[in-house]
């Protein structure tokens, strides 16, 4: 019996998704608390890794086990476990032929920056820019040329023999939307290289502030090389926000 589930977590407590050694990552909890609860070693599969710092509000895993219970219970005998930063949204049943990673169609990632000094509990979920304001339907225009199937290794970070071994993507929308003090970014696309979504926020920023332009950010994806002109913007800022399925 193949289980899909839906999970949120803040990242802020957690070493990442991936499992570690240390046991701290995300992977870690879930896989500890599913062997109690079934009385035997379970593994799952993530549709993809979170960095540490990174939060999720619909990471999405799969494991393999019977259960002879509503799937409810299954959730109430999880959370009596995990700690309260990681709680399960759903649980369901599917086919067999159901990967959590091979089957996603796409994902979708917010990134959120503020503008200004946040309180100390927001602080947590955004990235604080005090060198406000930022132009942001400047940052908007440079988004778009981003848009679209490329080569996406200028804004990647290096990830070993574990990372993308192809680094084409298609990304659907990249938005930038102002409240106030508040600017998100909303990233879709069908995959995403290691720390790409939080170059793209790094690299809009340098737009924001007038330090790089719509035309920097094209010749940069050309070349297809990593800058020092790119920086990776803080892990805090960003979510996982929702993966896609057929």
């Amino acid at each position: 019996m193949r289980w899909k589930c839906i999970c949120a977590y803040d990242g802020t407590d957690f070493d990442g998704w991936q499992r570690q050694p240390g046991g701290l990552a995300v992977q870690n909890h879930i896989e500890a608390a599913l062997s109690r609860i079934f009385d035997r070693p379970i593994q799952i599969q993530g549709s993809g890794r979170t960095d540490a710092g990174v939060h999720a509000r619909g990471q999405c895993f799969h494991f393999d086990a019977d259960w002879g219970h509503e799937p409810e219970k299954l959730i109430r005998a999880l959370h009596s476990i995990l700690p309260t930063s990681l709680r399960i949204n759903s649980v369901a049943v599917v086919g067999d032929d159901f990967h959590a990673r091979f089957s996603v169609k796409s994902k979708r990632y917010l990134y959120r920056y503020y503008l200004g000094r946040a309180d100390p509990v927001e602080d947590r979920y955004v990235w604080a820019c005090r060198d406000l304001p930022l132009n942001v339907p400047m940052m908007q225009a440079a988004a778009d040329v981003l848009v679209g199937k490329h080569d996406f290794t200028a804004y990647s970070a290096s990830h070993g023999k574990d990372g993308d071994p192809n680094p084409i993507k298609t990304v659907t929308r990249l938005d930038m939307e102002q409240r106030g003090r508040h600017v998100r970014l909303e990233a879709e696309g069908s995959g995403f290289l290691y720390r790409m979504v939080r170059s793209f926020a790094g690299a809009l920023y340098a737009v924001g502030r007038g330090r790089l332009t719509p035309d920097d950010l094209a010749a940069i994806l050309e070349s297809r090389q990593r800058t020092h002109r790119i920086v990776t913007a803080p892990a805090k800022g960003l979510f996982l926000d929702r993966v896609f399925y057929d």
